[in-house]
Formats: structure tokens, sequence, C-alpha cells
């Protein structure tokens, strides 16, 4: 999904609980095109960061985080590859000038044209979300409607799980 301000997030969190309601193991990767930081000054984590250490790792008795410096970003391809292999499927924010699949979200108040059917032709779009109906040589989805958008995620992407789980 693509674009910054037109609700990508909050259309993410909605699909992301209904597919675990549906028993998927969801990951998620957000694009960050400014710097950030997770370990900031104050924290432990930041020192052994800013001392030098190449790759630091947050642990808890819930969750961990990992801090790994790197002097070329890595490709999405590459991250899901090494971070992603114990999910049924991992859902991204931005990532629009990827070779992954995207289902764009349009809402009209935002703009008027889109991204991935714009200047450029986009051939990765597999549909579109929007708050306006829109003549597309792409499935349309409404983007208020969380239950339609994961039911297309689900019957798209995740047609093998679903077939594995019978099988089991």
């Amino acid at each position: 999904m693509v674009h910054s301000a037109k609700g990508k997030t909050t259309l993410l969190e909605k699909v992301i609980a209904r597919l675990k309601e549906l028993g998927y193991r969801v990951g998620v990767v957000k694009h960050d095109a400014h710097r950030f930081d997770i370990d900031y000054p104050g924290k432990d984590s930041h020192r052994l960061t800013a001392a030098g250490a190449d790759t630091t790792l947050i642990c808890s008795p819930e969750k961990r985080a990992l801090i790994k410096k790197h002097a070329v970003s890595p490709s999405i391809e590459e991250m899901l590859e090494e971070y992603f292999g114990d999910v049924d499927i991992v859902l991204t924010e931005g990532f629009k000038k990827s070779s992954m699949p995207k289902i764009e979200l349009h809402r009209r108040e935002r703009s008027p044209t889109l991204l991935c059917r714009g200047e450029e032709h986009d051939p990765t779009l597999v549909a579109v979300a929007s708050d306006e109906p829109l003549d597309l040589d792409v499935p349309l989805l409404d983007l208020n409607d969380t239950e339609m958008v994961t039911r297309f995620i689900e019957e798209h992407f995740l047609k093998l799980v679903i077939l594995e789980r019978h099988e089991r």
C-alpha cells in the first residue's frame, strides 16, 4: 500500500486483526524513508549501538527487537527471507518502488490520481482499495470494508496456506 496520510496503517491494523482471528501468522514491514531510532539516547541499547555494535538485540519475556546496521539498505526480498520464515503472510506498508504485489489505497479527497496507474503503469498492482468508484484493470475494493480487503488478501495470497491446513 502506498502514499502517506491516506489511512494505510489504520487499514493494516484492521486487516491484521482479522487475519489473526482467522488463525494466520502475520508479519509486517513498515518502510520509513526517513531515519528512525528505536534505541534513543538514555537507553542502554543506544549506548551499545553508539559504542559500535553492528547488531544489537533487545529482548524481554514477551518480545524482541533487532537493531542491525547496514552500509547498503537490504532489499525487501532479502529482509523477508531473513526475518519472516515463521509467518504465513507479510504485509508491507510503503515500498512503492519494489517488485512486490501492491494494493494501492486511494482516497478521493487526498488525490485525484493513482500512483500505480498514473504517469507510470506499475505491473505489480493487484488491486485498489478506494472510497470512490474507479474504472480499473485490477479489482476495486472498498477501503472501508475490512472484510472485503481481508478476503481478497486471503484468496489471492493465502491459498497455499489454506490448502496445507486442509491436508493436515
